[in-house]
């Protein structure tokens, strides 16, 4: 726009200095002095420019195949989820969904690294593709799928609750005003206790850990008068005491935490195996397909069981790389959803005891809940 108007502003000058040359002269006498001068100016132009797009995370199927294992960030301190045996093996609820997804996609449960994450590095792993499956009771959340990564289907529904000493003297939260409570930064926990007390119009006093061990050793040592969590880790963690009947959970549930399996942003097909591993796992249990039966069940008459196990049609291993019998791998190598929750939280598992409840399948009263796979 500048440019233009110099010009103008030029013939205006020289008409101005025709006038100044006539000022004298008699009637008839004209002396015409015009000069234009066009000058050229650049004007500097600031120009929006959009930042690039970050780089998607692409081929994640093509790493995991070249380096010959899942990478699978997780725990291993937390009984029951992600744990080491007397051997220094990993295993846990958590755990035997990563072997899942290395049974269907190398036809060996063992092709995993676990890779242990504290709760303020699960983010940061997901986000720059650290690990291709972050399997580590992480809650689902809005904002966690917006930055972190995707989430596939929840594995196991929970709600945050409160322990407590059963010589506390408490006997519901109204009584909490004033209370010590342990807990674990970078969490939904510490969020939601925040929540908690100011919508109750209470105060607290927050200790905070980062390391979920040391929250739990702190409350156990009289360092808090509470301490919360998932109620699932409650249970756990209480099993692990020295007097667990010293110590009461209580029946309060105050959010929502729907514990989900998540992979890295930016590549659709790993996501789409990651998310029919679950599937496998849930309608197994609901066709009454085990670790002990699968290669039996490949002659059933039931077509829904047939196609589970890929002895008829394609479920979409062909558009996703896999083998037909990918996902009867999995099944094989850690057994059916329930299977899986009866090993570590069942009334014979080798953690602790827990109701299935919510986590029990859609048609038996609970929630859980997977698409067909066909």
């Amino acid at each position: 726009m500048y440019k233009r108007l110099f010009p103008v502003l030029a013939i205006l000058i020289a008409l101005a200095l025709v006038l100044s040359a006539c000022g004298g002269t008699t009637t008839g006498e004209v002396k015409t002095v015009v000069e234009t001068v066009i000058v050229e100016v650049e004007v500097p132009v600031e120009v929006e420019v959009e930042a690039a797009p970050a780089p998607a995370v692409e081929g994640i199927l093509t790493r995991v195949l070249e380096r010959g294992y899942v990478v699978c960030g997780g725990r291993t301190d937390l009984a029951g989820f992600g744990m080491l045996d007397a051997d220094g093996h990993n295993l846990g609820f958590d755990i035997d969904f990563c072997r899942a997804v290395a049974a269907a996609v190398f036809g060996d449960p063992e092709a995993v690294e676990v890779v242990p994450l504290t709760a303020a590095d699960r983010g940061p792993a997901l986000q720059t593709a650290e690990v291709d499956i972050l399997s580590r009771n992480v809650t689902w959340t809005a904002s966690r799928d917006a930055q972190w990564g995707n989430f596939t289907n929840v594995m196991f529904y929970d709600g945050q609750g409160f322990m407590i000493r059963k010589d506390s003297g408490i006997t519901s939260t109204d009584e909490f005003d004033g209370a010590t409570v342990c807990v674990t930064s970078g969490t939904t926990t510490e969020q939601n206790l925040s929540d908690f007390f100011r919508q109750n119009g209470m105060e607290y006093e927050a200790v905070i850990f980062e390391e979920t061990p040391a929250v739990y050793s702190a409350y156990e040592d009289g360092r808090c008068d509470i301490t919360t969590s998932d109620k699932s880790q409650l249970a756990s963690v209480r099993s692990g005491f020295a007097d667990p009947e010293a110590h009461i959970i209580l029946d309060i549930t105050i959010s929502k935490e729907p514990l989900t399996p998540a992979v890295p942003h930016g590549d659709d097909a790993w996501f789409d195996i990651v998310k029919l591993v679950s599937f496998a796992l849930i309608n197994a249990e609901e066709l009454g397909v085990t670790q002990a039966n699968v290669e039996d069940m490949k002659s059933s008459e039931n077509i829904n069981v047939l196609r589970l196990l890929g002895v008829e049609g394609d479920w979409g291993y062909t558009d996703l790389g896999l083998t037909p019998d990918a996902l009867a791998n999995a099944i094989a190598a850690v057994g059916n959803y329930g299977e899986i929750y009866d090993r570590y939280m069942g009334p014979q598992g080798i953690s602790f005891t827990l109701p299935r409840g919510p986590n029990n399948l859609w048609n038996e009263g609970g929630l859980i809940y997977a698409p067909p796979v066909k």
